[in-house]
């Protein structure tokens, strides 16, 4: 008979973490972060309130799991001028909405968003990524306690609904008309009444004749709101936004607290949602100008010379004036008049040349 051999109480220890060592130690559980993201769209409206649900898709997935964003339309949680605010003092970690709908607090937000007769949708990209755009957003947005990220881009709107024919300058006298952030300052200096309402507002406004005339975004968007039943006319072009941004704002103290990999992810999906809710508007714009025009026999129509020349005038004059008093606009201002100086002097021999050689008779 073979001896046992027995080992110490020791031993035994010894020999299991031997043994333990051998394998990989269990996964400490990590932090998830749930954040809720307001917004001033109505819940899932097109292009708009579905490319905040995008950003928010694009951040849970690429986290794995551990930053979980949910989403929640205007007045879910806070009205839609009021997710700025929710933000900023941390009631909500994160906001979806355009940047002029801050003018009321900070006065350089509306610059962000878009000037009249400024930058196009792909010059306002390469503005904030090398021109020095998004260190100075981050600037202004900074006095509201937040984070900036431009997160999706209309391009070139439409000038806007109007019930009546607007052939001179003098027709936007006495106007009631919906239009934020700088191209209602110019409508007011042309002598219009401006309002400013959020997007699920104006239909009923416009049917009711609380408003004679509104611009919205273009063809996608002002179809899905039926602004088509109480307008006649459909003015273009949109001079009063050439690329309106979209923005995503996060509380300041929330962004500072995330490691540098879920900064590094939240900065890509903004990229990736920028882009993609441009190409939505192009491509969706496209289909819906047709449906405008084929089926609900739209009144498309161009603004005048004597419009457009009036208002580009008034444009200059008002915006220096705005910003004569406020520094931090100023700065803005005076970065985005020279990337569009620049811009204008490339796009002679590139866009614009290549616009003007494509409407000649060719065809595939």
């Amino acid at each position: 008979m073979k001896r046992r051999q027995f080992l110490s109480g020791a031993a035994v220890a010894g020999a299991t973490a031997a043994v333990a060592s051998t394998f990989a130690k269990p996964a400490i559980a990590q932090e998830v972060r749930e954040w809720r993201m307001v917004t001033t769209w109505p819940k899932n409206f097109p292009g708009l309130g579905t490319g905040a649900n995008l950003l928010a898709e694009y951040i849970n997935k690429a986290s794995n799991g551990r930053m979980n964003v949910t989403v929640f339309g205007a007045g879910e949680i806070v009205p839609a001028f009021e997710a700025i605010d929710a933000v900023g003092n941390g009631t909500v970690e994160m906001g979806h909405g355009a940047p002029y709908y801050w003018k009321g607090k900070v006065d350089a937000t509306q610059y962000i968003a878009a000037m009249p007769f400024g930058l196009n949708a792909q010059e306002q990209n390469a503005w904030f990524q090398w021109g020095g755009g998004q260190e100075l957003a981050d600037k202004v947005y900074s006095e509201l306690n937040c984070k900036f990220f431009p997160s999706g881009n209309t391009g070139t709107q439409m000038g806007g609904w109007f019930n009546k024919e607007m052939n001179t300058i003098d027709d936007y006298k006495g106007l009631k008309m919906r239009i934020p952030g700088l191209g209602g300052e110019v409508v007011k200096a042309a002598g219009g009444n401006v309002v400013n309402l959020p997007g699920g507002e104006i239909p009923p406004a416009l049917q009711s004749g609380a408003i004679d005339a509104t611009e919205w975004v273009g063809p996608y968007n002002d179809l899905a709101f039926g602004l088509y039943k109480s307008a006649k006319f459909y003015y273009y072009p949109g001079w009063h936004e050439p690329a309106t941004v979209l923005d995503n704002f996060i509380n300041l103290d929330a962004w500072n607290a995330l490691p540098d990999d879920l900064k590094a992810i939240v900065e890509q999906a903004n990229r990736a949602v920028n882009q993609m809710v441009l190409s939505e508007f192009t491509a969706r714009n496209n289909q819906a100008l047709q449906t405008l025009r084929d089926k609900h026999n739209v009144d498309v129509r161009p603004f005048s010379d004597d419009i457009l020349t009036n208002l580009g005038a008034l444009s200059g004059t008002v915006l220096r004036d705005l910003v004569a008093s406020n520094p931090l606009s100023q700065e803005v201002f005076e970065s985005l008049i020279a990337f569009r100086t620049q811009s204008i002097g490339w796009s002679k021999f590139s866009e614009s040349a290549f616009a003007q050689a494509r409407i000649l008779p060719f065809k595939y």
